[in-house]
């Protein structure tokens, strides 16, 4: 690397330094349009895994069956079960809770992905494009509820999860567990009207509902919230997650990585072409004062 390359590497490195805090920056005020939204009553639902069927049959996924033997063990979603029931069992008896991605308002996996494959919509789901995908898996490493799933074992690989049923509720109809589900245990509308829905079930029904709205202020807001009968600890929910978007958190050390990670090698590489050129010289004084002797 002669001197010019040298200068345009670091050249290169600093713009890209520049360019990159983008990742860190989370959404500043309300979107133009409100997010849609799920609000999932824990109290209602009997586990009958109809939204795992519907979600199946709307995505292409295989038939999940409905069988309640499942219920043996705490399931987690894969790459081929976008939404999975599992039950707890509480304090307050057997519940059933209904588990996808979360489609956080200000969503880590999207402010992560560098090629925005992992996309933030207007109306609020998290969609994945494969015509983006760079295949980093940066959006698994970031969020915070551990949903986005790779196909290791595929020739051509995707993530899968959750995208909302977007094509659905793009024209104006719900997510198609919503639309399934007997019991009216989910809910489905603006985040505003899922939010004051949920705050007067509570306010109605001291004795019914613990006193919290899972979603509703976690990790800056999310697109489904949960009512529950039990502190949500009980039924699989992350309670250390704090108010804070997850990309505010990180954005400190995002914008420290460029400087680290571009200018740093750079720099060090800049330095080994100094050292090798004042070596090569020396070896050239050393030779001519030979030849001289």
């Amino acid at each position: 690397m002669d001197r010019r390359n040298f200068l345009k590497t670091v050249c290169v490195a600093g713009s890209t330094a520049m360019a990159l805090p983008h990742l860190a920056q989370a959404t500043d005020g309300p979107p133009e349009t409100e997010f849609l939204s799920v609000l999932v009553d824990t109290t209602r639902c009997i586990g009958c895994r109809s939204c795992e069927e519907a979600c199946a049959q709307e995505n292409g996924l295989p038939d999940p069956g409905t069988s309640k033997d499942v219920f043996a063990e705490i399931r987690d979603t894969t790459t081929e079960q976008w939404t999975v029931v599992n039950r707890y069992d509480t304090d307050a008896g057997e519940v059933f809770v209904k588990k996808q991605c979360m489609h956080c308002n200000q969503a880590a996996c999207s402010t992560a992905c560098l090629t925005q494959a992992m996309f933030k919509t207007e109306k609020g789901p998290v969609i994945w494009r494969a015509s983006k995908c760079m295949g980093c898996r940066f959006c698994m490493i970031s969020c915070p509820f551990v949903i986005p799933r790779f196909e290791y074992h595929s020739a051509n690989p995707k993530i899968q999860k959750c995208i909302l049923c977007y094509s659905r509720v793009s024209v104006g109809q719900k997510p198609a567990c919503v639309e399934s589900c007997p019991v009216d245990a989910l809910q489905f509308g603006t985040r505003r009207t899922m939010e004051r829905e949920a705050q007067n079930r509570v306010a109605d029904y001291p004795n019914r509902y613990y006193d919290h709205i899972y979603g509703q202020h976690e990790v800056a807001g999310t697109g489904w919230m949960y009512l529950s009968a039990v502190p949500f600890d009980q039924i699989g929910f992350r309670t250390d997650l704090g108010t804070e978007s997850v990309p505010a958190l990180t954005q400190n050390f995002l914008y420290s990585v460029p400087v680290i990670f571009l200018l740093w090698p750079a720099f060090l590489n800049g330095m080994r072409y100094t050292k090798s050129n004042e070596d090569a010289v020396q070896i050239d004084l050393d030779s001519t004062s030979g030849e001289e002797s």
